[in-house]
């Protein structure tokens, strides 16, 4: 072919490997040759060769530069650094470039200080890239005893960040443990002093509130460097063992919680009314007493005027009585009023249909 007479048989492309192209050894490069050319140029840079005083001593500043730059180191956003002086703390830096003597002089060290780190208790998840959302109980941590001598079951999570890194790094060996030995006894303490049905019931709040407060004060104790930020009651309930009895205890509880309320407030209802209705009875009953005493009063002051007319003037305050008592009966009567002088030899005509009619009109009688 045309390419088969190129010089060589390594075709349009050039030689194969392994095969001489435009006359060059295809032997590997000599070791040798490269260190020796290595220290031709290093003669060239460096008069007297390297085993001179002169490149010994410029290798040495070499060092000694490379050394001093190793100092810098910078500090991330969510870091604190706290610099060691031969394993000493000496000082703490804010995120940012910043310099320490070289090694073994100085050293850093750098905690996140912004992360929030969480402490399970009384169980443990299944992790954050488990497929499935599961957790495991661990009843020796779980279990806790009641102020009024109950067993309960008890999740609960503790959220923790770094306050000050220099005690947070020298002050305890084993922090994450440390923490949740603290939260732990807190919360069996809490719990000690606090009734089963207010554990489960409307106490929950406060139990988060101070069990954070005395984790708090077991690890300012220790000046541990750590700040409790929050603490979260996960589950609460009763052994599983007894669980459907206790139920059943706290359904018989609501419902007499639920019966004593609707009789409060069935006596909250009818003993204002039944206090009213007295009242009002007892006011009828003291005016009717007042009306009464007001009215015999009047009376006997009436009889008693009456009767020192009467003992004045006998005859005229009779008269004077008949004509009024007439008055009285005989003003709400229909009746008829004949002259006897005029009346004298003549058959009067009474018309006693339409009296009768007159009578059952207004009511009266004759």
């Amino acid at each position: 072919m045309p390419w088969s007479n190129q010089g060589g048989n390594g075709g349009p492309w050039g030689p194969r490997p392994g095969q001489s192209g435009g006359g060059r050894s295809n032997q590997p490069p000599d070791l040798e040759d490269i260190i020796k050319k290595g220290q031709d140029k290093l003669k060239g840079i460096i008069p007297g060769g390297p085993k001179s005083p002169r490149s010994i001593f410029l290798i040495f500043l070499i060092i000694v530069v490379i050394w001093f730059l190793s100092g810098f180191y910078r500090v991330l956003p969510d870091e604190q650094g706290v610099v060691l002086r031969f394993g000493e703390a000496v000082k703490t830096t804010p995120p940012g470039l910043h310099y320490h003597l070289p090694a073994p002089i100085e050293s850093v060290l750098k905690p996140k200080v912004t992360r929030v780190n969480r402490e399970e208790i009384g169980f443990r998840s299944a992790g954050e890239f488990a497929r499935q959302a599961s957790t495991r109980d661990v009843p020796e941590e779980s279990l806790m005893l009641t102020g009024d001598e109950n067993i309960v079951d008890i999740d609960f999570e503790v959220f923790w960040i770094i306050s000050n890194a220099s005690d947070y790094l020298f002050n305890i060996q084993s922090q994450k443990p440390t923490v949740k030995a603290a939260a732990e006894t807190a919360m069996r303490e809490v719990i000690g002093r606090t009734p089963i049905q207010r554990v489960l019931a409307e106490g929950r709040l406060d139990i988060e509130s101070e069990t954070q407060k005395l984790i708090q004060v077991i690890l300012d104790s220790y000046k541990a460097g750590i700040q409790i930020t929050n603490v979260n009651l996960q589950k609460v309930d009763p052994p599983g063992a007894v669980i459907d009895s206790f139920r059943d205890v706290q359904r018989a509880r609501a419902d007499l919680e639920r019966k004593r309320n609707e009789a409060e407030a069935y006596q909250n209802d009818i003993i204002p009314r039944a206090r009213g209705e007295a009242e009002r009875l007892l006011q009828e009953a003291q005016a009717y007493r007042e009306e009464v005493v007001q009215n015999a009063t009047g009376d006997a002051s009436r009889f008693i005027a009456i009767y020192t007319e009467y003992a004045n003037a006998k005859e005229v305050t009779k008269r004077r009585i008949y004509l009024e008592t007439m008055e009285e009966v005989l003003g709400k009567m229909s009746k008829i009023i004949i002259d006897k002088d005029q009346g004298s030899g003549v058959v009067p005509y009474l018309s006693l249909d339409q009296l009768k009619k007159n009578q059952v009109n207004s009511g009266g009688g004759n």
